[in-house]
């Protein structure tokens, strides 16, 4: 192992030039899967139920409101990941745009919630597997998926790379079966078996059963704020990115494929589902996925959503795992994390990253496991909202950077926002309006007041360092 060399030279946009140590081991095949599978995870297969009980039909509209967010905050991610390729992505682009004190915040913030989301990812994980292999404890699993992916990390990046690519292509496969199947029992081209009697359903149950939006535009509102945690993820392709072999291309490609079908296979199959069932039937914290294959008489339909769900789940925390060992090195860096997270591996693997990342990973399964309902859920609650606040300061980067780059060097242009700067400032007000409902909804409010002290905690420290270092020169 050796230390990373420093960046040297400054680009066009105030920030170091590229020079990282990392491995070029992603192809582009990897980066496109990691995209568009990055986002379909057990958020989308069981956590909808939540959002069509809120808003319907309507839970359609709720998954295009917050995907079209999504799509602008991948977008302006493109733009600067495509123009100034780094491992740390946002948190680099938003110390270039704002300062160190913005680029501390946002990569420890998203570090913090990376490592704690993980350890939810685990135990769903061991829970599933634990139900199939009863003689092996729930704790036992979690040891297994950790030494496993913590081993896959540190071997090569193209091991994270392969297993993400064929995770995503079981998801997706998933949905686009899902879709066909769905289409086809919509038309009655399906013969008749379970509770299905083989005639076209039609649009019965979207208009029908107190209409499209039962619970009018307040229920829409609040599919938004049950569904729009689920489009994170997307992110961590712009800091892959910088591990392929030509960054800014792969980058690019990578978010313009990724974006629409996402949006396609999130709204496809809210509308399938709603199609298919009356929203009245759908329970929250059960799969409606399932019941659609239940009522389709598909047999085994609940093992097959486990077996998905599972894969889902292994597939974030191997993402999760990758994209915070990825921002810790890159904060180290930047001389923002200890300087001994710096050592890479002959391979290019930054090792003592991905170590630092797993142990608090393990220490936040730990918690899990002994106080899920106390101390973790206090752990939980602190990162709910942080990708709200970490969007919201892409996009501002975003607004500063692209002036910059149009000033300095517009060459490096190769992918460009739609309609700058009016939808950065569309997304910005939307975010805002999360932010606000989340305040008024008695639910989601524990979560935006815990996240929004962690991220005081991190704002007040990074201000602290900010005028120590100002003292000092």
């Amino acid at each position: 192992m050796h230390d990373a060399p420093t960046a040297s030279g400054t680009g066009p946009t105030g920030g170091a030039d590229s020079g990282e140590p990392l491995s070029g081991g992603l192809k582009q095949r990897h980066l496109t899967m990691l995209g568009l599978g990055g986002v379909i995870g057990a958020g989308l297969f069981v956590g909808s139920g939540a959002g069509i009980k809120v808003a319907g039909p309507g839970i359609a509209l709720s998954y295009l409101i917050a995907g079209a967010l999504a799509m602008l905050i991948m977008r302006m991610l493109g733009e600067m990941s495509s123009a100034m390729p780094a491992s740390g992505a946002f948190s680099v682009h938003a110390e270039r745009a704002l300062g160190r004190w913005a680029g501390f915040s946002v990569g420890w913030l998203y570090w913090f919630m990376l490592v704690v989301v993980l350890a939810v990812e685990a135990t769903g994980a061991a829970q599933i597997a634990n139900g199939w292999v009863p003689a092996v404890p729930q704790w036992g699993w979690v040891l297994i998926f950790m030494l496993f992916f913590t081993g896959a990390n540190l071997a090569a990046v193209r091991n994270f790379g392969e297993f993400e690519f064929w995770f995503a292509t079981l998801k997706v496969g998933a949905i686009v079966l899902f879709l066909v199947l769905g289409l086809l029992a919509i038309f009655g081209v399906l013969p008749a078996s379970g509770t299905y009697d083989g005639d076209p359903v039609g649009l019965a149950h979207l208009t029908g059963d107190g209409g499209f939006l039962p619970n009018g535009w307040s229920g829409v509102v609040s599919g938004v704020l049950a569904v729009v945690f689920a489009f994170g993820g997307l992110e961590v392709v712009t800091i892959a990115a910088a591990e392929s072999d030509d960054p800014a291309r792969a980058v690019g490609r990578a978010v313009r494929s990724a974006v629409w079908r996402i949006l396609f296979f999130y709204v496809g199959s809210m509308l399938v589902i709603v199609a298919l069932l009356p929203w009245s039937s759908i329970e929250p914290g059960k799969s409606p996925y399932v019941a659609v294959l239940d009522r389709l008489g598909v047999p085994g339909a609940g093992q097959i959503m486990n077996v998905v769900v599972f894969v889902a789940l292994l597939s974030a925390l191997n993402a999760n795992l990758y994209g915070s060992s990825r921002m810790v090195f890159s904060l180290a860096e930047r001389g923002e994390a200890p300087r001994g997270l710096l050592k890479v591996s002959g391979g290019g693997v930054p090792r003592r990253a991905v170590l630092a990342s797993v142990a608090f990973g393990f220490i936040s399964v730990l918690l899990n496991l002994k106080w899920p309902d106390s101390v973790f859920l206090y752990l939980l609650n602190a990162v709910g909202a942080v990708l709200l606040f970490v969007w919201g300061l892409i996009a501002v980067s975003q607004l500063r950077l692209r002036r910059r780059l149009e000033r300095e060097a517009p060459e490096k242009l190769t992918l460009r926002m739609w309609g700058f700067p009016w939808l950065t400032w569309v997304a910005l007000a939307a975010m805002a309006a999360v932010i606000v409902l989340m305040l008024f909804d008695a639910g989601a409010r524990p979560q935006l007041l815990w996240s929004a002290g962690a991220t005081a905690l991190v704002l007040l420290i990074a201000g602290g360092r900010e005028l120590r270092d100002r003292r000092r020169g």
